[in-house]
C-alpha cells in the first residue's frame, strides 16, 4: 500500500521508543534518587538528576535540529520543483509547513494547490487532504 494522508507519519523505533523512552526512564529513576538520597548525598542526586536532564534534553534538541534541516532541504527542494515547472520561485507568502505539506502532490496538481495553499491560506493538514495523487516522501523522519 503506497503512502497517503492517513500513514505519512513516521515513527523513528530508535528514537521514540528507545531513546525518548530510557530518557524519560532515567529521569525518573534520578528524581526517586534524587529524593531519597537528598540529605545524605546531595551532591550525587544533584549530578545524576542534572545527568538526566541533560541526556534528555541533548537527545531533544539533537531531533529539533535534525527536522530543522530537512525543513530547510524540503523549502529548498520545492522552491526549485516550482521554478522547473513555471520559472519563479514560491511565493515568500507560503509558511514552511504549507511548503512541507506541498512536497506529497504530484506535479500534475502541484501548481494548483500552491495556488489554493495562497489564496485560500490552507493549513498543512487541509493541503494534504487536497492532494488526489499522493507523492511518497519515505526519506523525512
Amino acid at each position: 500500500m503506497g503512502q497517503n494522508y492517513e500513514n505519512h507519519r513516521k515513527v523513528d523505533p530508535i528514537f521514540h521508543f528507545g531513546i525518548v523512552f530510557l530518557g524519560l526512564i532515567s529521569l525518573i529513576l534520578s528524581i526517586v534518587f534524587f529524593f531519597q538520597h537528598l540529605s545524605s548525598q546531595w551532591l550525587l542526586s544533584v549530578i545524576v538528576l542534572g545527568f538526566a536532564l541533560m541526556f534528555l534534553l541533548i537527545a531533544v534538541k539533537l531531533r529539533g535540529y535534525a527536522l530543522l534541516l530537512q525543513d530547510r532541504i524540503i523549502r529548498n527542494e520545492e522552491n526549485f520543483r516550482y521554478y522547473r515547472l513555471t520559472g519563479n520561485t514560491l511565493d515568500s507568502m507560503l509558511s514552511s509547513k504549507q511548503v512541507i505539506a506541498l512536497r506529497f502532490a504530484g506535479d500534475e496538481e502541484y501548481l494548483e494547490l500552491v495556488e489554493r495553499a495562497k489564496s485560500e491560506n490552507l493549513s498543512p493538514g487541509d493541503i494534504k487532504k487536497a492532494i488526489r495523487e499522493w507523492k511518497a516522501d519515505h526519506h523525512r523522519v
